[in-house]
């Protein structure tokens, strides 16, 4: 089959190329992703447990589920979804990201099938996944519609759609880019673009657009005087998830 056009922004991918090496830093660039990881991978591992019935308490209770990681980096999600038993690709635009994933995974003993290549271009190789995870990447390209139709068509018939990215209001841009970028420096200046975040019900309208069919969406609320993050019904105000089904 053909290519499907691709929605990867340039400019966006070359952002993570300079910062390749540094992803399994936990006090490095990525240091806002470390410590977001404990509560994605909360999110994450329940919604998959829910609606595939998986017992997390099993020793590989994701066995026989093949997951893909859409925008993969250095594997902070790919690696623990293999520890649970899962068949795991990792995709990722950033060329670079992808031997560093392949090290890490080596090293720690894991089999995750890395490749560097688009939602678009698998889609159009006809590949099938029953989960695709698709975390903090639809705020960069260049067009999300196109891009979460291609995660749709990657997903089996009941198959589940994980996405979270970033809300679009004042309060996003004084936390997520003068706080994370100019004032904490957990990212490098120039790392988010306000006028791409999506707010939560823009989301949910352009999934069904894309033919999936959102069932749930949480916050991720940073706490300052505990400096941890927690899942909230309540708070979508600035980072969010959602999930969603194929029919």
């Amino acid at each position: 089959m053909q290519a499907q056009q691709s929605t990867v922004d340039a400019g966006e991918v070359a952002k993570f190329e300079a910062m390749a090496a540094e992803w399994w830093d936990p006090n490095g660039k990525f240091k806002p992703l470390h410590m977001l990881n404990p509560c994605r991978l909360d999110y994450i591992t329940t919604q998959i447990a829910a609606e595939f019935d998986r017992d997390l308490g099993a020793a590989a209770p994701f066995d026989g589920l093949r997951i893909l990681d859409i925008g993969c980096g250095g594997g902070l999600l790919c690696e623990p979804m293999a520890r649970l038993g899962a068949t795991v690709v990792g995709a990722d635009a950033a060329e670079r990201n992808i031997p560093v994933a392949q090290v890490h995974a080596e090293q720690s003993g894991l089999n995750i099938d890395y490749r560097h290549t688009t939602a678009e271009d698998l889609a159009a190789a006809g590949e099938q996944f029953d989960i695709v995870l698709n975390m903090e990447v639809v705020e960069h390209v260049a067009d999300p519609l196109t891009y979460l139709t291609a995660c749709q068509q990657l997903l089996r018939p009941g198959g589940l759609h994980i996405c979270s990215t970033i809300n679009r209001n004042p309060k996003s841009f004084v936390v997520a880019i003068i706080g994370a970028e100019h004032v904490m420096r957990w990212l490098p200046k120039g790392t988010h673009e306000w006028n791409k975040f999506i707010t939560p019900d823009e989301l949910f309208d352009l999934l069904g657009k894309a033919g999936l069919t959102p069932v749930d969406r949480k916050g991720f609320v940073f706490n300052p005087v505990r400096w941890d993050w927690s899942l909230s019904d309540r708070d979508l105000s600035v980072n969010y998830v959602t999930a969603a089904l194929k029919p």
